[in-house]
């Protein structure tokens, strides 16, 4: 089944391959599609975003989404993650045990940064944590040919952070918000912003000088970017 992704808002990054840039926050969810499987790299900010996602997913490829890999655990990439029944869910090695402590913190993050009380609520209540914790790296297979690495790179934006890599000509680096192309990186309280230097250089090796890379919110950008953000980032905190 092959549909034109952008009548539904998406960018396409390749065969199979595509990202939406969903409105409030300008936050990515991509999408990686192989013959047995679909690997989605996170949810969105509500309940309703996640399933305007898999609604559109489904039309997209003919298939329901059978992976969901969170790159950080921030409020507008996670609290979608719950439409997406019986998928197999990622995320760096100790996420499962901070949403599982924090989701009154997630909440109310939410709230402050706009979603309605009773969205932020219904999504909190619904929170899918992940039961796969990634510790340094995970390849999955889904189908085809199609094999992507999930790698545990952090802390540095979050205290864990999870990137993807999608083979190819070019590769795609799905880097979170280790990198934001439409505003200066942000770094709250849970940043480790002494390691996120070493990240971004951790995502350059995965990558290389031709991959796509693919912030968790802006524009796609290329390896100069990622470099001049990461010398950006050393000189503004002070870190090598």
């Amino acid at each position: 089944m092959d549909v034109a992704w952008e009548e539904f808002g998406w960018e396409r990054l390749g065969d199979g391959m595509g990202r939406r840039r969903l409105p409030g926050w300008d936050a990515t969810a991509a999408l990686v599609a192989g013959a047995d499987g679909v690997l989605l790299c996170d949810t969105g900010s509500t309940l309703r975003e996640g399933a305007e996602l898999r609604d559109q997913i489904d039309r997209l490829t003919g298939r329901s989404v059978t992976h969901v890999a969170l790159s950080h655990p921030h409020f507008d990439h996670v609290l979608g993650t719950a439409a997406f029944a019986g998928a197999r869910v990622y995320g760096a090695a100790g996420l499962p045990e901070l949403l599982r402590t924090e989701a009154e913190e997630l909440r109310r993050s939410a709230v402050a940064h706009g979603v309605p009380e009773r969205e932020a609520a219904q999504a909190v209540d619904a929170l899918v944590v992940p039961r796969h914790q990634v510790r340094g790296e995970r390849t999955l297979d889904l189908g085809g040919g199609r094999r992507v690495l999930l790698a545990e790179v952090g802390p540095a934006h979050s205290g864990h952070d999870l990137a993807v890599l999608v083979p190819g000509s070019p590769p795609v680096v799905l880097c979170g918000d280790l990198v934001e192309e439409s505003d200066e990186p942000q770094a709250g309280p849970d940043a480790v912003v002494s390691r996120w230097p070493a990240a971004l250089d951790r995502l350059l090796a995965l990558g290389g000088e031709n991959a796509l890379y693919v912030p968790g919110h802006g524009a796609v950008v290329d390896a100069a970017f990622v470099r001049s953000q990461r010398d950006a980032l050393a000189h503004r905190f002070g870190v090598s």
